[in-house]
């Protein structure tokens, strides 16, 4: 081999050994590879940068906010109940979350599906008495394979896409890959309904900032109105979004006459509800029955600034002793006070007549440009930020729309992908479904960084791989040289990101795939697919990692599952991509 495939060889095994060490975050990793390429001549200086204008890295940004406004939306969260799976034994209720997870990841970002699930899925787990580690791992394997079906639904398919579009000119269309990802789907969601029991049970050993400030018993008013899917229904219907996480304290009706909330009571028009519970669980009644969780409305031009926040009254605080009633909370300060909660203490009063104390913790809704300054007046202390739902306004289907009209013009208007998330992610903030101040935070500047940077030197890799890969499969049959393209790719994926492991590979296999004398289209869709089939360790891909924590999963519980998952996913793809993929 000449001096500069020995100097690219070397860059690429020093990168995969800093990836597998984990001393350094991958961007940081990439980038100094990049620098390393350019320093030493493989990269010219003039390309360094190239990356950063590359489609993917378009592709992928928009991806993730079309994925965040669609789990922001709560849709998912109202389809998914229709199912009600906690009726059912821990196996089906496998095999449902599995299911759900793998088609959820067609259309949504895998990783964003599996976010979607896994609070389900832990409610789900403490209700049948089963330690989450049941569900979780084979959840996110599903969600790998799901994302196998679409264009979108994970990075790999987005990079191979872009190179095959690169080197023949056509680029894989949305649904290219979806005779291949649903077999392998298909055939998961089995193994793992059969074969969970490899898993040890574990448990988990962290508690997360979210649950160290968890508060149970949040109350809460909301009015049942006209537009209320509540009306004449019962209470206990009201109350199976939550799980049994909140439930309803206090009827007042429209005459101001009180009812007992027994399960079988119906609710009307004009019912006010006392509400008690979970945050997460209040907003789901509130947003499934489409309750009114407040008539102090803000002004329209300030809607999209509008937000929660959860706060702890201090000891100085103006509001100790009166109610928000008492001081007109709303009308002087435009802050709506959402929710309340005492230790020990079940309210049944109206929320805006409790008395607050010292140590009480409010929900408040305001302007969020405004709260801190609030907060500090009214001597309320903000507690550690987490995603608050209640109160804060979904746009329900328009994200769905917006989607579904974005994989429309990409599957038959030919429309490039690239424009097409781009002007769909663009929808979602105009309409309301990101905010405008969480669009960035959505962004996953690291993966996006490392996309940038790995692009160059996957250019400098090409040629290199391609003539060690073509010595070791002169002697083999084809579904052998493709075979090997799909263990190679998951061989490295586990030491790399998945992206970063197409971007390497995938104009290695190509290149390999002309030197033997084959059309690339099966060699691309090998390495697709291998680069998102990492179930041996939890740092090969975000989904993996994910489960990590709150399945209290170590590093070896990964392959006990995977290593045969990864044996039916070679068998079971190979004949199927010489099928549809004739080379």
């Amino acid at each position: 081999m000449r001096a500069d495939q020995w100097l690219s060889l070397l860059i690429i095994a020093l990168m995969m050994g800093a990836f597998l060490w984990g001393r350094y975050r991958y961007d940081i990793v990439a980038v100094s590879s990049l620098l390393a390429a350019i320093i030493v001549g493989i990269v010219p200086a003039k390309n360094a940068f190239s990356g950063f204008s590359d489609d993917i890295v378009i592709i992928v940004g928009s991806a993730l906010i079309v994925s965040a406004a669609i789990s922001r939306s709560g849709i998912m969260d109202v389809a998914l109940r229709r199912f009600s799976p906690e009726r059912r034994g821990p196996r089906m209720q496998l095999i449902i979350l599995v299911a759900i997870v793998a088609a959820l990841s067609a259309f949504i970002k895998n990783i964003g599906a599996l976010a979607i699930m896994i609070p389900v899925a832990v409610q789900m787990a403490r209700k049948s008495r089963v330690s989450p580690s049941m569900f979780l791992m084979p959840m996110s394997f599903a969600s790998l394979l799901g994302g196998l079906m679409t264009q979108i639904g994970t990075s790999p398919n987005i990079i191979v896409s872009r190179v095959r579009e690169e080197i023949t000119g056509q680029p894989f269309m949305m649904f290219d890959y979806t005779p291949v990802g649903l077999a392998l789907s298909v055939a998961g969601v089995v193994f793992l309904a059969l074969f969970y029991k490899l898993l040890p049970e574990r448990s988990r050993v962290e508690t997360s900032m979210d649950e160290a400030v968890a508060i149970k018993n949040y109350t809460t008013e909301a009015k049942v109105t006209t537009p209320s899917a509540a009306i004449g229904r019962s209470v206990s219907w009201l109350q199976k979004p939550a799980g049994g996480d909140a439930m309803v304290t206090a009827i007042i009706g429209g005459n101001g006459q009180r009812r007992t909330p027994l399960p079988d009571t119906v609710l009307k028009d004009g019912d006010l509800l006392i509400i008690e519970g979970e945050q997460s669980a209040l907003d789901k009644i509130v947003s499934e029955a489409k309750l009114q969780l407040s008539d102090r409305k803000h002004q329209p031009e300030t809607r999209q600034d509008i937000s929660s926040v959860e706060a702890i009254v201090g000891e100085h605080s103006r509001l100790i002793g009166v109610s928000a009633k008492d001081v007109s909370l709303f009308h002087n300060t435009g802050l709506n006070l959402l929710a309340v909660s005492r230790r020990d203490r079940r309210f049944t009063e109206r929320l805006g007549e409790i008395k607050i104390r010292n140590g009480d913790v409010v929900v408040l809704q305001g302007d969020l440009q405004k709260l801190p300054d609030l907060l500090r007046e009214w001597g309320c202390l903000p507690l550690v930020e987490r995603n608050m739902k209640l109160g804060n306004a979904r746009n329900g289907l328009i994200p769905v729309i917006i989607l579904m009209a974005t994989m429309g013009a990409t599957a038959f208007g030919g429309i490039p992908v690239a424009t097409a998330f781009f002007a769909a992610a663009f929808l979602m903030v105009v309409t309301g479904s990101v905010p405008l101040r969480e669009v960035y935070q959505h962004l996953d500047a690291p993966i996006l960084i490392m996309l940038a940077a790995l692009i160059p030197i996957s250019d400098s890799l090409r040629t290199t791989g391609a003539d060690l890969l073509s010595r070791t499969a002169e002697m083999l049959p084809p579904f052998g040289a493709l075979a090997l393209i799909l263990i190679a790719a998951m061989a490295v994926t586990p030491f790399l990101n998945n992206a970063a492991t197409v971007l390497v590979m995938a104009p290695i296999a190509a290149t390999f795939a002309e030197k033997l004398g084959f059309r690339p289209d099966a060699f691309l869709m090998a390495v697709a697919i291998g680069a998102g089939c990492d179930f041996l360790t939890p740092i090969g891909h975000q989904c993996n990692t994910l489960v990590m924590g709150p399945g209290g999963y170590r590093f070896g519980d990964y392959a006990r599952l995977g290593l045969p998952l990864s044996l039916i996913v070679v068998v079971v793809s190979v004949p199927i991509l010489l099928l549809v993929w004739p080379i």
